[in-house]
């Protein structure tokens, strides 16, 4: 059974630069950059059939190309740090691809994400890193000259239940091009 989510794919050039903040971080498991992508909608584990569902229902989505930017560093769990990710600037374009995805999943029966959208690109997954550790990673390699790029297509991942952080599988992808 697949765990499906839509998201935006990573250019590679961007995901290089991401991929060299990597490392200097006790308990930091790096995410590998092929690997890198916006989530918009987590699905969860869908059988085939609704599967198959899903994937029709998002040809339906008529949204135009828009530019994304990733500006700096921060990390998700406060006094618990849970991951360091690189932050996306919500931008209308993003803002609105997010909720249409959400209310067409909600129409299919499920139920509403539980999480205020947060756009971000997930580079390390931490297990038992101080928030100290976190924040003086953070310090040094927090800041990164801002990269932008233009989604002309979301798509539906896959992935095996795991511990997180892939391999994710491109199951079909939708242009963005109203």
């Amino acid at each position: 059974m697949p765990r499906l989510f839509t998201g935006l794919e990573i250019p590679a050039d961007i995901g290089q630069t991401l991929s060299s903040l990597r490392g200097g971080l006790p308990g930091a498991r790096w995410i590998d950059p092929e690997n890198y992508h916006v989530t918009l909608r987590f699905i969860g584990d869908i059988d085939g059939l609704w599967a198959n569902e899903i994937a029709t229902m998002l040809f339906r989505v008529n949204r135009k190309p828009f530019e994304v930017k990733l500006q700096g560093l921060s990390s998700f769990g406060g006094r618990k740090p849970r991951a360091v990710v690189a932050a996306v600037e919500p931008s209308r374009p993003l803002i609105e691809l997010q909720a249409e995805l959400e209310r067409m999943m909600q129409r299919m029966g499920f139920d509403p994400e539980g999480r205020k959208f947060t756009p971000h690109v997930t580079l390390a997954r931490l297990h038992d890193a101080s928030s100290q550790d976190v924040a003086d990673y953070l310090s040094v390699r927090g800041y990164f000259p801002s990269r932008s790029f233009l989604a002309d297509r979301f798509v539906l991942f896959s992935s095996r239940a795991s511990t997180g952080g892939g391999p994710y599988v491109v199951e079909d992808s939708y242009a963005l091009c109203a």
